[in-house]
C-alpha cells in the first residue's frame, strides 16, 4: 500500500505540477525529506546537490537542459517510487539513458539496481527487436540525436535495420534484376507469371512506405550504411526518389531543400547505372524552383550527364532562367555536355557518343530559330562533341541554315565562324549540292569538294575533283532568288519524307494503322512546320 502511495503520489502531484513547464525549464518541487531521500538514493547528482544543503528548508531545484523535459522527469520519478523498477522499451529507451546519464543514476549511487545499466542492458538487446520496435526507437532518435549517437541506440537501431532488408533482398529475385528505369518487372503472356513477377516486385519494396517518416539526417545515414553493405543499388535510388516525393507533399520551402540535397547526396554515390535518367530530370525540374547549394547542383549536373544517352528532346528543352530572353536554357545543356565527355568517361563507347551526337543534333533544330539565341552559344553547341561522333552532317547543315535565315543580321565574321564549323566532307550529295547555292552561307573560304558528290551520283562514271565557291553562278538575281526558294521547298520536302516514313514504321509496329498528318507533324522543326 505504501508503494502505490508513492507512486501515485508522484504520478499525479509531481507529473502535473513538472508538466505545466515544458519547453522553458523544468522545476522539481521536493516537499518532504522523506521524498529527497528516495530520489537521492537514485541520483547521484541530486544527492549531492542535497547533500551540500545546509539549509532544511531548501526544497527547490530546477534543471533548465533536464532531457526530454517534464515528461521525461516523470518517468524517472516512476523508477524511483517504484524501487528501481520500470519497463524499459522502444518508446522510452533513449529518454531514459540520457535521463539516466544526466541525474547520474549509476552503479556507484544505487549498486545493481539502476537505471543507466538497465538501459545498457536493453541497448545489447536491440537486435531482437520487431521491425516495428525499430522504426519507433527511430522516430524518437530523431529528436535526441546527438544522445542517439553517443548511447548507440541509433547506430544499433540502423545495423539491425540494414541486416533485416538485407535478408528480404535476397529472397526477392527482382531486387537484383530490375534496370533502374523499368517498371519493376518483365511483361509475360502468362498472367500468372507476371502476377508473381508483381508480387516480387511489392515484397522488394515494402519498407519504402515505413521509412519515409524518418528525417533527410536519418536517411543519409541509413544510405552510407546500405552502400557500405553493398545492398542492390537500383533498389537504394528508387527509394531516394520515393521519399523525395512523399516528403515534398507537407514540405516547407526550407524542408524541400534539406531533402533535395541528401538525396541528391547519396545518389551522387551509387553506381551511375542504377540511377534512373528520367527520375533525375523530375529533380532537376525541382532543383530549378528551389535554392540548392552549388555542390549539390553540380553533382546533379554530373549525374545527368554522365546519361545523357539514356535522356531524350522533351527533357533537354528546359526554359532559360527568368531574367533570361534566349528560349531555352543552353548553357545547362552544355554543362551537360561536358560532363558527359568528362566526368562520363567510365564507359564512353563511340555508340553512347554517336546516340548522344543524335540527340544534340534534334536540340540544335529546335534552339536554332530562337532570334534570341547568341552566336556564341550555337556554335558551342555545333562543336561540343568531336567529329567522330557524326557520321553525317546533314541535320546540323540543315540548322545552320535555319539560324543564319532567322539571324540575318549576324556580321560576316560571325557567320564564317558558324561555317567553319561545318565538315563538308560528312554532307550527303543533296546537302553539298544546297550548300552550293545556299546565298546564306559565306562565299569567302568556303570551298567544297564534288569529286564525292559525283561518286555517290554516278558510280559507273570516272570521278574528277571540282572546287567550287559560292558565288560563282552568272545568274540573274531575280533567278538565284528563285532558285534558292525552290531548293529550300526541296530540302524541307526530303526531311518530310524522311519524318513520315519514320513515323509510319513506328506507328505501324504499335498501332497497325495509318500515320496521320499532324502526328508527322509534330517531330518537325518548329520552323519547319
Amino acid at each position: 500500500m505504501l508503494m502505490e502511495r508513492r507512486l501515485s503520489w508522484c504520478t499525479s502531484t509531481v507529473g502535473q505540477k513538472f508538466m505545466a513547464l515544458v519547453l522553458l525549464f523544468l522545476e522539481i518541487t521536493m516537499s518532504t525529506i522523506f521524498a529527497k531521500k528516495i530520489v537521492g538514493s537514485y541520483s547521484g547528482r541530486l544527492s549531492k546537490l542535497f547533500g551540500k544543503s545546509t539549509n532544511a528548508k531548501r526544497n527547490k531545484v530546477v534543471f533548465h537542459d533536464f532531457p526530454g523535459g517534464a515528461e521525461n522527469f516523470e518517468l524517472v520519478s516512476r523508477f524511483c517510487y517504484n524501487e528501481g523498477k520500470i519497463d524499459v522499451n522502444p518508446s522510452n529507451i533513449l529518454f531514459l539513458y540520457s535521463a539516466a546519464q544526466f541525474m547520474e543514476m549509476n552503479t556507484s549511487v544505487s549498486g545493481t539496481c539502476n537505471l543507466l545499466e538497465k538501459t545498457k542492458k536493453s541497448i545489447e538487446e536491440i537486435s531482437y527487436w520487431t521491425w516495428s520496435d525499430l522504426l519507433v526507437a527511430l522516430k524518437h532518435c530523431q529528436d535526441l540525436q546527438p544522445i542517439a549517437t553517443f548511447s548507440g541506440v541509433l547506430e544499433k537501431c540502423l545495423d539491425s535495420l540494414v541486416g533485416r532488408l538485407a535478408i528480404t533482398s535476397e529472397a526477392s529475385p527482382c531486387a537484383s534484376t530490375s534496370s533502374p528505369d523499368s517498371s519493376g518487372f518483365r511483361l509475360s503472356c502468362d498472367s500468372r507469371s507476371t502476377e508473381s513477377l508483381k508480387n516480387s516486385f511489392s515484397r522488394a519494396t515494402w519498407w519504402f512506405e515505413d521509412l519515409s517518416v524518418l528525417s533527410p539526417d536519418l536517411i543519409g545515414m541509413l544510405i552510407e550504411l546500405m552502400v557500405s553493405r553493398k545492398y542492390n543499388h537500383v533498389m537504394i535510388s528508387r527509394f531516394l526518389f520515393h521519399y523525395q516525393k512523399s516528403k515534398f507533399c507537407t514540405a516547407s520551402s526550407d524542408e524541400k531543400c534539406k531533402v533535395l540535397e541528401i538525396v541528391i547526396d547519396m545518389l551522387y554515390t551509387l553506381d551511375p547505372i542504377s540511377i534512373s535518367c528520367k527520375n533525375l530530370f523530375g529533380i532537376l525540374r525541382v532543383v530549378l524552383s528551389l535554392k540548392i547549394g552549388k555542390s549539390c547542383r553540380n553533382k546533379l549536373e554530373s549525374m545527368i550527364g554522365s546519361q545523357m544517352d539514356q535522356a531524350t528532346l522533351d527533357n533537354l528543352l528546359i526554359p532559360s532562367p527568368y531574367g533570361s530572353t534566349y528560349l531555352y536554357d543552353v548553357n545547362l545543356v552544355l554543362r551537360f555536355l561536358k560532363a558527359f565527355r568528362h566526368g562520363g568517361g567510365w564507359q564512353l563507347s563511340p555508340m553512347r557518343m554517336k546516340k548522344v551526337a543524335s540527340l544534340i543534333d534534334l536540340y540544335i533544330a529546335e534552339v536554332a530559330p530562337d532570334p534570341c539565341l547568341k552566336s556564341s552559344k550555337f556554335l558551342a553547341l555545333l562543336v561540343a562533341l568531336p567529329d567522330s561522333a557524326r557520321d553525317s552532317w546533314d541535320e546540323l547543315y540543315h540548322a545552320m541554315d535555319i539560324y543564319l535565315e532567322v539571324h540575318a543580321g549576324l556580321s560576316e565574321e560571325e557567320k564564317m565562324k558558324i561555317c567553319c564549323a561545318l565538315n563538308y566532307e560528312k554532307l550527303s550529295t543533296e546537302a553539298c549540292m544546297h550548300l552550293s547555292q545556299n546565298a546564306r552561307f559565306p562565299s569567302k573560304n568556303s570551298p567544297l569538294n564534288f569529286n564525292d558528290i559525283q561518286g555517290k551520283a554516278k558510280k559507273d562514271e570516272a570521278t574528277k575533283q571540282v572546287v567550287l565557291y559560292s558565288g560563282r553562278l552568272d545568274i540573274s538575281a531575280e533567278n538565284e532568288k528563285l532558285r534558292a526558294h525552290l531548293q529550300r521547298m526541296q530540302w524541307r520536302v526530303v526531311e518530310l519524307e524522311k519524318v513520315c516514313k519514320k513515323m509510319q514504321t513506328q506507328m505501324a509496329k504499335i498501332m497497325k494503322s495509318k500515320v496521320s498528318s499532324h502526328s508527322a507533324a509534330r517531330s518537325l522543326p518548329r520552323l519547319c512546320s
